[in-house]
């Protein structure tokens, strides 16, 4: 019975995590195709993926967003990480086009949810 209710308990956690990072599921239509990946240089793409981060970050720690019933919390939450992930490809010269879309979109749904 145990092993029954634990099971039940994780349902709903795994389909929300990866429901929220799911990039085909039109979350990020919005924002295809990044115009993130449009800028040439490689310093001004770390210097943009950083400030978005940094606004991400920001609101996940914002009292006002952590105990909101808006969902602007979980957007920053999945924002600051895809960000960091690309900032960190980054700075090996590397442009994963995968986080930096993701990057792009969960600041853009944050927002979204902010105003």
């Amino acid at each position: 019975m145990k092993k029954l209710l634990f099971a039940i308990a994780l349902v709903p956690l795994t389909f929300q995590a990866g429901h929220a990072a799911d990039l085909g599921g039109g979350y990020c239509q919005l924002v295809q195709p990044s115009q993130l990946m449009t800028i040439e240089s490689n310093s001004q793409l770390s210097d943009e993926v950083v400030r978005l981060m940094t606004e991400a970050v920001n609101v996940a720690d914002d009292d006002r967003w952590i105990d909101s019933t808006s969902p602007a919390f979980t957007w920053a939450s999945e924002a600051k990480v895809a960000c960091g992930k690309a900032y960190g490809y980054l700075r090996t010269n590397t442009r994963d086009a995968e986080n930096i879309n993701k990057c792009e979109c969960f600041h853009q749904r944050m927002v979204s949810y902010m105003y």
